[in-house]
Order: C-alpha cells, then structure tokens, then sequence
C-alpha cells in the first residue's frame, strides 16, 4: 500500500501550515507534504517535523509556475533551473526531504510545442546529474487543462512519460495525478501499470469535484491494491478539498482506514 502523505496546503485552511503539520501527525499521518518551500517559515516548519515526527514527503521547486521562478521550457531556462533546483536540495537537507516536484509553467505562446518540449529535457538533463549526486528525485507533474490549468504546457501522462525516457536518469521521474489525468484521459489502470517503474509520486482525489478519494468516480481502493501488487513502495499525496470542511478530521480518518 502506498504510504499516504497528506497535502496541508488543502486542509485547515484557518490555520498556519506548521499547524496544519501538527494536526496531521495527531490524526495518525506519517508523512505530509506541501507546495512552495519560498512561501514558508521555515524555522516554524521544521519545528513542528521534529516535534511530531512526521515526514515531508515532497515539495516543489521554485520554478515559473506559481512562483517566480525559472520556465522549463525557455531555451535559456537550464541553467536557472539547476540553480533552482540546488536551492531546493539545500531547503530539503534541512527539513529532511528528497522528493520534489517539478512544474513545467504554462505554453509560452508563439514557440513551436516541439522546442518547449526539447527545452524542458534539456533542462531536466541538466538538472538530472545534480539531483543524482545529492540522492533526491525530481517528480515531473502533468495537469489537466479543462478544469483547472488552462494554458498549462504539459497535460499528458504520455508526454510526461517519454520526457522521463528521453532525459534516462533515475532522479527524474513522473508525478502521476490520477485527478489530473482522469479528466485529461482516463484509462489510468493502463497508463499507471505500463509505466509504473517511472512513477516517483502520486496525488491522490476524487472526480468530481477534487473531495477525498472515498467519493466519486476513481476506484481508489483497486487503484492502492494494483499499487502494491506492482511493488510501488513511494508516496502518494492527498491532495483534496474535504467535501465537508466542517468533517474535515473524520473524513481523513476515514481516508486513512480506506487505506489501510
């Protein structure tokens, strides 16, 4: 079964994030994760890791998508990207983290799809050495453009995948949004379990509406048990909007009793 880290960013909204750690870990939560580290008080942040214990699964590199970060897909974008990505190992050695994702920014309008594409390898590539050499695993993150990322550059699991092909190292994998995807494309059995070994991370909600994997269309429970029979053994992030705000603690208890 995967080991379910909870994404804090989405829960508790009232309350600050290293709270938000803290009333995860008293729920029964091993791991939890969140977005921007540059958006953070660290010192807060890792107080609360070290008094309750629970792991930081993963968060983002400072890239052009929701920060002000370096794009993927300009020509010249490696270089500021391996930079990027050493500040993100720096901020993960401190709070003990070695996975973290990476968003491609939106479609730069007017260049050829084929030479963002190219772009973003070449910045993977680059990046891929130093990501070896500090043992982390940058996670590629595709996301659906009908619903909540319109003009985001990279949609597909099949893009994403041969991105993974193309750059050939093992710190580089793809973050399979089984939300994102199911509304980009469906037949998520057969694209997880295709190309399982190239999976470094998954989030995790329901379809419709973005609530907890217990409602809605998506099998999670067949989902988690392919999971474990195909050896995935890395996290997979909840990454959802309770339906209830007010049931918000017993509906990730039961989350957790799902899957457990």
């Amino acid at each position: 079964m995967p080991n379910l880290s909870l994404c804090v960013e989405m829960v508790w909204a009232e309350d600050d994030i290293p709270a938000r750690i803290r009333k995860a870990a008293a729920i029964g939560f091993k791991t939890c994760e969140f977005w921007g580290w540059w958006n953070k008080d660290l010192d807060a942040v890792e107080r609360a890791l070290k008094e309750t214990g629970i792991r930081l699964g993963v968060f983002c590199v400072k890239t052009a998508f929701g920060a002000s970060g370096p794009s993927l897909l300009e020509p010249r974008g490696a270089a500021p990207f391996v930079g990027a990505v050493k500040e993100c190992i720096a901020v993960g050695n401190r709070l003990g983290c070695t996975r973290f994702i990476v968003t491609t920014g939106n479609e730069l309008p007017g260049v050829p799809r084929a030479a963002q594409h190219a772009a973003c390898v070449a910045a993977l590539k680059a990046a891929a050495p130093v990501a070896e050499d500090a043992g982390v695993t940058l996670v590629l993150e595709p996301l659906n453009l009908l619903v909540d990322h319109a003009g985001y550059f990279l949609s597909t699991s099949a893009e994403g995948f041969q991105i993974v092909d193309e750059v050939g190292s093992p710190a580089v994998r793809l973050l399979f949004d089984i939300y994102h995807q199911q509304i980009t494309e469906g037949h998520l059995s057969k694209s997880i379990f295709e190309n399982i070994e190239k999976i470094g991370h998954f989030h995790v909600a329901g379809f419709p509406g973005r609530h907890e994997p217990t409602l809605g269309e998506i099998n999670y429970g067949y989902l988690f048990r392919r999971m474990d029979e195909a050896g995935y053994r890395h996290f997979a992030g909840l990454e959802f909007t309770p339906s209830d705000p007010a049931r918000t603690d017993a509906i990730l208890r039961d989350v957790l009793a799902m899957a457990g």
